[in-house]
């Protein structure tokens, strides 16, 4: 790796000021030196002309739905003008490994392998709407899965290993407790995913068939992970006025393994909700969250509109439910009443048509960007009867943006970001890749958002706040040693950020316009991002908890 010099660039100070423009000379992917400006001058050297623009550590996104997207460059673009250079996915608990690949032979006598549910074809069809397909992992390890990202892409990826998918491997879609010996073989595999280089487990409690996991299940878990010093990261039983008992169980799961604590896209009343966090701290629990500055959410349509006695987690058994006139009874007396008042909040996202290759399919892309509402209105149909035809139609591939309850109020957005707990996740779901559809704009908007609203606009962080909040606190969650500050000896994962023109370009109605205000960023001391255009280094790398590699 060649040397290249950062000139005039600004550092954030402690106070939350700016220093004097100062020389960084980056080399061998780690910044080498830090000079006053002009001091520098080494001859053959490549520079960079920061012209007195701010020189931050690349921020880490905790909290994204990328696995298949960060390959994509359209992404990446998304991604570096918001100045991200790293993102943790494996989210919720639904992700692409561990699992065997189908027709894989199994060495005799591993128990670990022998007799799973082939849980990668399993994930890629439930969460297809939220990860997209992965262009070339069909199953396999971790270390199979990180490999697919070594120097493939642009930026840095780390992995949770989904608490969702090691349950599906071992017990299918049992709407059951698990069995001890069904909880040991969770736990190699758990091992074996830490082992290859997974930075913690996530779980995604309102999703299937984690939903059925009891506190015994999350304890044997997360004690894996406590011995490792590794996070639980946590999409909780439940948000709003479900967050209480939802939180308190992760206590108590805490409490009892040891496991530091980590809470996926916390929102809500914030005095409650941080009071929950304040009180955990009392007891001497490490806990974190993070969270994104918008009042709108994004998942599948299944997840916000059906019950968890359907088997959500089986594809095709739940379509022929929604097909059967006593199912669609019960539903429409015990369920869909409860449910008038979200409604008028969900806002078709993604509707994909030929789901299933040469069986035709009903095509409402259409309703991309519609109310539901105005979908019934246009059908004739009543909102829960359109819910229902959505889904069989796509095959419980349809995903929604909502507006959440009022408690998630600009006011709680605000004193949840400024808590010392919060780490920016944007938790983006970019499917479908390559365009199309009418996502959440969050991803392509969450981090210059966190800038220009709440730095710039609303004064809720200085810089060295946003430093903390968006690079170093997450590096430190995850263990990403070397990342997260610009010192010498520091990775150079570095961006480029004009504090006076970052913001978010994207709305509900465009999505994926890029952010502006970051035009030149740095992955492991290689230009990604000049001028505001990718260039065709890829020197991203598979993170892995306390390696220093780059």
């Amino acid at each position: 790796m060649s040397a290249l010099v950062v000139r005039g660039a600004r550092l954030v100070e402690p106070d939350g000021g700016a220093s004097v423009p100062v020389d960084v000379t980056v080399h061998a992917g780690r910044v080498e030196s830090i000079v006053p400006a002009g001091s520098a001058a080494p001859a053959g050297v490549d520079t960079l002309d920061a012209g007195g623009r701010l020189l931050l550590p690349g921020f880490v996104d905790a909290h994204v739905h990328g696995e298949a997207a960060v390959l994509d460059e359209d992404v990446q673009l998304a991604m570096l003008r918001q100045g991200v250079t790293s993102v943790v996915v494996g989210q919720d608990g639904v992700s692409y490994a561990p699992s065997p690949a189908p027709g894989e032979e199994r060495a005799a006598g591993d128990e670990t392998a022998s007799g799973l549910h082939d849980a990668a074809a399993w994930a890629a069809g439930y969460f297809a709407a939220i990860n997209g397909a992965h262009p070339t992992f069909r199953g396999g390890s971790v270390a199979d899965l990180l490999a697919t990202y070594d120097r493939t892409t642009r930026v840095n990826v780390g992995y949770l290993a989904p608490h969702g998918t090691i349950r599906y491997a071992v017990l299918g879609a049992a709407a059951r407790a698990a069995t001890p010996a069904e909880t040991d073989r969770m736990r190699a595999l758990l091992t074996a995913a830490l082992d290859d280089g997974a930075l913690g487990m996530s779980t995604g409690l309102e999703y299937v068939p984690a939903t059925y996991a009891d506190e015994a299940e999350l304890v044997a878990l997360t004690s894996v992970l406590a011995a490792r010093g590794l996070p639980h990261v946590s999409h909780m039983r439940g948000y709003e006025d479900k967050a209480g008992p939802a939180f308190a169980e992760l206590v108590r799961v805490a409490r009892t393994s040891g496991v530091a604590t980590h809470v996926s896209h916390y929102h809500g009343p914030a005095a409650e909700l941080l009071g929950y966090v304040d009180d955990a701290h009392a007891q001497g629990l490490d806990v974190t969250f993070d969270s994104y500055p918008y009042l709108r959410g994004c998942s599948i349509l299944s997840m916000v509109s059906l019950p968890t006695w359907l088997p959500i987690a089986d594809v095709d058994a739940t379509v022929a439910a929604l097909t059967d006139p006593a199912v669609l009874d019960r539903l429409h007396r015990e369920h869909f009443p409860t449910l008038t008042d979200l409604w008028p909040r969900v806002t078709m996202a993604a509707v994909p048509t030929g789901v299933r290759p040469g069986e035709p399919a009903e095509d409402l892309t259409w309703t991309e960007g519609m109310t539901l509402p105005d979908v019934a209105a246009r059908l004739g149909l009543t909102p829960a009867e359109t819910a229902v035809r959505l889904l069989v139609a796509t095959r419980l591939r349809a995903s929604c943006v909502f507006a959440q309850p009022p408690t998630n109020s600009p006011d709680s957005v605000r004193a949840l970001l400024r808590h010392r707990a919060h780490v920016g996740g944007s938790d983006a779901i970019y499917a479908p890749v390559g365009g199309g559809g009418r996502p959440h704009p969050r991803g392509w908007g969450a981090f210059a958002r966190f800038c220009a609203e709440h730095v710039r606009r609303l004064g809720d962080w200085t810089w060295h706040d946003a430093v903390t909040h968006l690079s170093t606190r997450p590096a430190e969650r995850f263990a990403l040693t070397g990342r997260g500050t610009v010192v010498p000896g520091a990775v150079a994962d570095l961006a480029l950020v004009d504090p006076d023109q970052i913001r978010d370009e994207a709305t509900y109605e465009d999505p994926r316009r890029p952010a502006s205000g970051v035009d030149d960023v740095l992955v492991a001391g290689v230009p990604v991002l000049r001028d505001g255009r990718l260039t065709t280094a890829l020197p991203g790398r598979p993170l892995r908890p306390g390696a220093t590699r780059v």
